[in-house]
């Protein structure tokens, strides 16, 4: 008869089922630390799906690929924080649009910088060419002078537009007048016309507020002009729209995004002559006793079919310096122009370029 050998279990003792346990624990404590590390820098490292995240000068365009759908598509995005600034207009870009930016490329850090004096386009311009910021959010083109301090500095500036805005025309509410043509407008900021009754109002004094030239967000000159002594200047279109409101004679001209839903003052219709006056209002207009829980809201369509005569072109000022500033400007530009920019950039209430 065969002898079958019996195996026999030994039972553990509490102090090595102890530390089985605790290695076990510690294994899964490991993983977790590597797994949750490995999700945070997996952006970081992975910068895109480009053969190679180095920066190629060749390839500095602000022309966005084909298929640049989303923020996602853009490649080269530069690691690191980055300053930017300049105009009012830009502050619903900057709530809206730059904050999903940040959330889908967390690589890149933008960082607002407050004006070191009166906020606007030109003031981020100068902050620019003084090596404060990376590049500038501007609602006008750039100028000669802006252009020849950069080359006196060793660079050059670029602008990429991203955008289009109205130039709106605000009065006080009890002014009866039809509206202006565009040559009326600057007239008065010429100081050649004085008087509403010139313009088929009432016998009353104009009071033209403006911010002043080099910092404005907003322009009715295509070139420089010397505006009348008798313009009142305002700090900020905040300023302008309170005094505008207090002021029977008042009126001032600014982006249509910033003061169209106001309660305070009425957009006057603009034109090339006096049988063309287009309103940016949808029409009708809300009434003043529904206002503010109703408000006057951008007709876009007289921008985009060109009826409406003024408009502003929203751009990014580009620092040509072939290092991080001038990266970090073509990547900002190229991702407002990817299909998803451009949804955010209409939904902040401008007019899309694409």
């Amino acid at each position: 008869m065969r002898n079958s050998t019996r195996k026999t279990s030994v039972p553990l003792s509490t102090d090595a089922v102890q530390i089985i346990r605790g290695l076990i624990f510690g294994e899964l404590i490991t993983i977790l630390i590597i797994g949750g590390l490995w999700l945070w820098l997996r952006p970081r490292l992975v910068i895109d799906r480009s053969p190679t995240s180095t920066y190629n000068q060749d390839t500095d365009t602000t022309s966005v690929p084909p298929n640049a759908s989303t923020f996602q598509s853009i490649p080269n995005i530069p690691i690191g924080s980055f300053n930017y600034g300049g105009s009012t207009t830009w502050v619903p870009i900057r709530q809206l649009v730059d904050s999903s930016i940040q959330n889908a490329r967390p690589e890149i850090n933008l960082h607002y910088v407050n004006p070191d004096s009166s906020p606007g386009s030109g003031e981020g311009i100068r902050m620019l060419l003084n090596g404060k910021l990376d590049f500038v959010q501007s609602s006008r083109p750039l100028t000669a002078t802006e252009y020849a301090l950069a080359q006196q500095r060793g660079f050059t500036l670029s602008q990429s537009q991203i955008g289009t805005d109205g130039v709106a025309v605000v009065a006080n509410r009890t002014l009866e007048v039809p509206g202006l043509t565009v040559e009326q407008l600057r007239q008065i900021y010429l100081g050649k016309i004085t008087n509403w009754k010139q313009l088929g109002g009432p016998n009353l004094a104009i009071t033209a507020f403006s911010q002043r030239p080099e910092n404005a967000d907003a322009a009715i000159f295509s070139s420089k002009q010397d505006l009348s002594s008798n313009i009142h200047y305002v700090y900020s279109t905040t300023e302008a729209l309170r005094r505008v409101s207090q002021t029977p004679g008042g009126l001032y001209f600014a982006s249509a995004r910033a003061v169209v839903p106001q309660c305070t003052v009425k957009s006057l219709p603009l034109g090339i002559t006096t049988k063309q006056l287009v309103s940016l209002y949808r029409q009708p207009p809300v009434p003043l006793n529904q206002c503010p829980l109703k408000r006057n809201q951008l007709n876009p369509e007289v921008i985009k079919n060109g009826s409406y005569p003024m408009t502003a072109k929203l751009f990014v000022i580009i620092k040509q310096d072939n290092g991080r500033q001038q990266q970090v400007g073509v990547v900002y530009s190229k991702l407002l122009l990817t299909d998803q920019g451009q949804r955010a950039i209409k939904q902040a209430g401008f007019i899309p370029v694409r």
